[in-house]
């Protein structure tokens, strides 16, 4: 009669535990010298009993096996890194290249092309779509207008300003203007050339007013022909 199959669970009397770990752990052993003088193998085996007793065994030694071991392992995790990033980056290029079809597709049927195979709902949905974009671009022009209409104020109102600085300097030189006619020349004078320059030069500063200044130059007098007429009459 052969032996009943044993049920691969934890034995819970301490007696026949030890003894089972002890025949176990000398075939498992003897399994591992075998294998490793019949098929020219590296083998390194490692066990602690409960008690916390080592055993080992190693055809070389346990060093170089375990350092084997730890090589052998970062190289798998290094390939299998590796195999990972280039899956994802390569569903990630085909997620874009559907991105891309789908906004190919949209664009051409916002275009007004190939719209054979849209249905009414379909139809309704892109309309909806490009009056949202020509709401959303007329909107972006109204700002832009707006925005430069409010610049040109700036810079109509800086002009202003500058202007009313310009009236008050001209003002300002024609005063000085005279102070030193009427030094150089008395009163008298000083009268008949404010009144024509008053005539040439008329400005006035007034709040809120665009208009520009014109500046005016007084004609030269024409010369007296007497001589040429006595010469004349003198023929």
């Amino acid at each position: 009669m052969g032996r009943g199959k044993i049920v691969i669970r934890r034995i819970d009397n301490t007696t026949s535990r030890q003894v089972t770990f002890s025949k176990r752990r000398n075939g498992l052993l003897k399994k591992a010298k075998e294998l490793a003088i019949l098929c020219d193998s590296e083998v390194g085996l490692i066990i602690f009993s409960s008690t916390g007793k080592l055993y080992e065994f190693a055809s070389t030694s346990m060093k170089s096996v375990i350092e084997r071991y730890s090589k052998s392992k970062d190289e798998q995790h290094q390939l299998h890194n590796q195999e990972s990033e280039v899956k994802f980056w390569q569903e990630e290029a085909a997620t874009l290249r559907q991105q891309l079809h789908n906004l190919q597709e949209n664009h051409r049927q916002l275009m007004g092309e190939e719209l054979y195979g849209l249905n009414v709902p379909e139809l309704q949905n892109l309309e909806n779509q490009l009056e949202i974009s020509l709401r959303g671009v007329r909107m972006k022009k109204d700002q832009i207008l707006a925005d430069e209409i409010r610049e040109l104020n700036q810079k109509g109102n800086l002009m202003h300003q500058e202007n009313v600085e310009l009236y008050k300097k001209v003002n300002l030189i024609r005063q000085e203007n005279m102070e030193l006619y009427k030094k150089v020349y008395g009163t008298r004078n000083v009268i008949e050339v404010t009144g024509n320059a008053q005539n040439s030069y008329d400005f006035s500063i007034q709040k809120d007013s665009y208009v520009p200044i014109h500046l005016q130059l007084s004609q030269p007098e024409p010369q007296s022909h007497e001589i040429p007429e006595r010469a004349a009459r003198s023929r």
